[in-house]
């Protein structure tokens, strides 16, 4: 199918089973990946992700809402499936359904969880400094009533870190006070006589600057997916990751611009010369940032080629000057290798002062994403 598209999207299943095999070389045995599927698992395409991740032992997986949940129930997906977020009561029905383990935001969520009436699985979120969801760490009465509400299936316990990215002491001191909590939490829970729970607080950043906690989960999302947020970010681990995604795309025509004729939209650029523009079947309906307009870069056959002008809807132009031999058809390259040249995601993000994540979350769903497997 992705020979005869206007835009689509390659997935590495071989680069993915890689960068498997190097979070499992420096996590404990005893640490599950569970990792993050949310977001369309960052745009890669969660249902052919979450079935490549189950044929590498994967049996544990994070989504942001209980539709996303919902839609890997539909599709085959077993094991646990933690919904990070929040679920609306008209949707508690679906957790029972779909067997879809809820984080339990704070007390007087829980307490609506269990007024449901029926079963549920859940995991208690515990703020240790994100302030975002979780009850608080110092709240501990509210955290252990939780476990005498009839109707919850407590089964773990997590955090979140909210500067694990960071290099510098002020990060590293903000993030070792965050795992004092939370280990805090862990342990007066022991004391109080509950127990039988797993927990999980390292992100991507956790596992990659400070692999040597022993928790029961680590929840990878973006560097499992072999990219980083940005270019510019220090990592303690020494591990090498691979992108799983490529970004790819048509040319649609070649044409002449002629010296002092603009293009595109709001005429944003004028030739000083003559030149030749390619328009390429893709536009920020798919996803590409139109603040890359004037701005960007593309690979055809190798080399690289600028946007010019606006990003449109559903087209964008590049210059191909300089190119020879580009004609209708031909493969642009977006995100991924051409030749000896790659263009990372993270280098795209920071040109446009944002993260990976970001880019790569918003890839349209009318894109085409094909898994590739035993390419070499």
């Amino acid at each position: 199918m992705y020979q005869k598209s206007r835009a689509w999207i390659e997935l590495d299943m071989n680069n993915l089973a890689h960068n498997i095999n190097q979070f499992r070389k420096i996590l404990s045995p005893e640490c599950a990946i569970m990792p993050a599927v949310k977001a369309n698992a960052y745009g890669h395409g969660a249902v052919l992700i979450a079935k490549a991740l189950q044929d590498l032992e994967i049996k544990d997986f994070c989504v942001a809402s209980a539709d996303e949940g919902v839609l890997l129930r539909k599709a085959g997906i077993t094991g646990q499936i933690l919904i990070l977020g929040y679920t609306s009561p008209n949707q508690f029905s679906d957790l029972a359904k779909y067997s879809l383990t809820q984080t339990v935001i704070d007390f007087p969520y829980a307490k609506m969880l269990n007024d449901f009436g029926q079963a549920v699985f859940a995991h208690v979120g515990i703020d240790t400094g994100m302030r975002r969801l979780g009850e608080r760490s110092e709240n501990i009465e509210e955290i252990c009533k939780i476990w005498e509400l009839a109707h919850l299936r407590i089964t773990g316990v997590y955090s979140h870190l909210c500067m694990s990215d960071g290099s510098g002491d002020a990060e590293r001191k903000i993030t070792l006070k965050q795992i004092e909590e939370f280990h805090e939490v862990i342990n007066l829970l022991y004391e109080k006589g509950i127990h039988h729970f797993k927990t999980h607080i390292q992100g991507s950043y956790g596992v990659l600057n400070y692999p040597a906690l022993r928790f029961d989960y680590a929840r990878l999302g973006i560097a499992l997916y072999g990219v980083l947020s940005s270019s510019r970010d220090q990592i303690i681990s020494d591990i090498k990751l691979k992108p799983v995604l490529s970004l790819k795309a048509r040319i649609a025509c070649v044409k002449q611009l002629h010296k002092d004729e603009a293009v595109g939209y709001g005429m944003t650029y004028r030739a000083e010369k003559e030149m030749r523009i390619a328009v390429v079947a893709i536009g920020y309906a798919d996803g590409i940032p139109r603040e890359l307009s004037n701005k960007g870069f593309v690979l055809i056959n190798g080399k690289k080629s600028d946007v010019v002008g606006r990003i449109c809807m559903d087209q964008l132009m590049v210059d191909v000057t300089d190119i020879s031999g580009v004609s209708y058809g031909d493969e642009v390259i977006f995100i991924g290798k051409s030749g000896s040249s790659e263009i990372l995601v993270s280098d795209l993000a920071d040109s446009i002062n944002t993260i990976s994540n970001e880019i790569l979350s918003r890839l349209g769903n009318r894109l085409g994403r094909v898994a590739i497997k035993n390419k070499f």
